[in-house]
C-alpha cells in the first residue's frame, strides 16, 4: 500500500487544492476503499461556495469533500475481517452517514436522525480522493452487474426511495414531481415503478423535462421558460384539467425553492400525501392553508437522508428498475475537480450529473 495519496482538501469557500496527503489508515471497526467513482452532488457545490457550512468544528475545512461513491476495498479492519464480512478486491458502495446506534434515537430506528452521526464528506474526509476509510457498518457490496459509475448513484438514490417511500404510492395515483434534477428524475423512474397511474414532472428547463419524459412521465412542464413548447402559466390550473377536478393524489419536491413547495398545498386533493424532500434556506417559511389542508385531509411529510433504503436502491440499479446511466452527463478526473463543480452549477453544456475519476 502506498504511505501518500492524491486528494483534493477544501479549506473554506472557493479554496481547495489537489495535494499529496497520508493514506487513511483503518481502524478496527473501520474499512479502507479505493475510490473508483464519486458523483458531484449539490451539497458539494454548496460547501464549496460558502452557501452552507460543513459539520465541522468551525464549519470549514480542512476536509476532503466528496460523499457519493463507490469503489474497491484495499484494507479490513480487525472486526470486519474477523466476521468475514468483506475483504481486499470486494466492490462496494458506501453509506455515508454513519450513525451510532447506540443513543436513544437510533434505538427507537430513526437513524437518520441519529445524534452522534458522522458524515463522510461532511464531517469527515470523503471521497474527491483516491482513498476513504468508513464504518463497517457503512459498507454494501455490489450485485456483480452494477458498474461502478452506476454504485456512485447509490446514495442520492436511496435518499430518493425514501422520499418516495413517504410519498406512499397507491397504486394508480395521479402524482407530481417538481425538480427535474438527478433526483427528480430518479423518482420519476420510481413512481412508475411503484404503480402511480400519471406522473406529471414540473421544472424550469427542457432538456431535463425532456429527459423525464424519455425515463417514464406521461406529462412535463415548464413554469418559467415562455418560449417552451411545455410551458404552462397556470399550474393549479393545469393540474385541474388533468385530473378533471380532481387534483393531485401525490405530491413530492425535489427541490428546496419555496414556490414549488408553495404550489404543491394548492394543486395537492383530497387525501392527498405532499412530500418535502429538496433543502430550502434556513429563513424560507412555508404558509399551509390551515382550514383548506384540514377539510381535505391532507398529509404533509418531510424526507431526511436514507434510513434503510440502500438495500433497495441496489436492487433497483441491479434490476434497471432505475436507469441511472441515463442522468450522467459529464466525466471528470480529480485534478478537474473545481471545473466540474463549476459545470454541473452553472448547467454548462446541459449538464445533469458529474462523476470524478481519482
Amino acid at each position: 500500500m502506498p504511505k501518500m495519496m492524491k486528494a483534493q482538501v477544501f479549506y473554506e469557500p472557493e479554496e481547495m487544492r489537489l495535494e499529496q496527503v497520508p493514506l487513511p489508515s483503518p481502524l478496527e471497526d473501520e474499512v479502507l476503499v479505493k475510490v473508483k467513482a464519486c458523483g458531484i452532488c449539490g451539497s458539494d457545490i454548496a460547501y464549496y461556495w460558502g452557501l452552507s457550512p460543513l459539520e465541522t468544528p468551525t464549519g470549514k475545512g480542512p476536509l476532503i469533500l466528496g460523499h457519493e461513491f463507490s469503489g474497491e476495498v484495499a484494507e479490513v479492519g480487525r472486526i470486519p475481517q474477523e466476521k468475514g464480512l468483506f475483504k481486499a478486491g470486494d466492490r462496494v458502495t458506501v453509506d455515508p452517514v454513519q450513525y451510532c446506534s447506540a443513543c436513544g434515537v437510533c434505538a427507537r430506528g430513526m437513524v437518520n436522525l441519529c445524534e452522534n452521526k458522522s458524515v463522510i464528506g461532511v464531517s469527515t474526509n470523503g471521497a474527491f480522493a483516491e482513498y476513504v476509510k468508513s464504518k463497517y457498518t457503512g459498507i454494501h457490496k455490489l450485485p456483480s452487474r452494477v458498474s461502478f459509475e452506476q454504485a456512485a448513484f447509490t446514495e442520492p438514490l436511496s435518499c430518493a426511495t425514501y422520499g418516495i417511500n413517504n410519498l406512499n404510492i397507491s397504486l394508480g395515483d395521479f402524482c407530481v414531481i417538481f425538480g427535474p434534477g438527478p433526483i427528480g428524475l430518479m423518482m420519476t423512474q420510481m413512481a412508475k415503478s411503484r404503480g402511480a397511474g400519471t406522473v406529471v414532472l414540473v421544472g424550469t428547463r427542457d432538456y431535463r423535462l425532456r429527459l423525464g419524459k424519455k425515463l417514464g412521465a406521461d406529462f412535463i412542464l415548464n413554469i418559467k421558460e415562455k418560449n417552451s413548447p411545455y410551458y404552462i402559466d397556470d399550474l393549479p390550473e393545469k393540474i385541474k384539467e388533468l385530473t378533471e377536478g380532481r387534483m393531485a393524489d401525490r405530491v413530492i419536491c425535489a427541490t428546496g425553492a419555496l414556490k414549488p413547495m408553495q404550489d404543491a398545498l394548492t394543486i395537492s386533493g383530497r387525501k392527498a400525501v405532499v412530500v418535502y424532500f429538496g433543502l430550502p434556506g434556513p429563513n424560507d417559511v412555508l404558509k399551509v392553508p390551515a382550514l383548506d389542508s384540514l377539510l381535505w385531509d391532507k398529509t404533509i411529510r418531510f424526507s431526511w437522508l436514507a434510513p434503510f433504503t440502500w438495500a433497495t436502491a441496489l436492487q433497483a440499479i441491479d434490476t434497471k428498475l432505475v436507469d441511472v446511466s441515463s442522468l450522467i452527463t459529464h466525466r471528470f478526473s480529480l485534478d478537474n475537480v473545481l471545473a466540474g463543480l463549476k459545470t454541473i452549477r452553472d448547467r454548462k453544456d446541459n449538464a445533469i450529473k458529474g462523476l470524478v475519476f481519482p
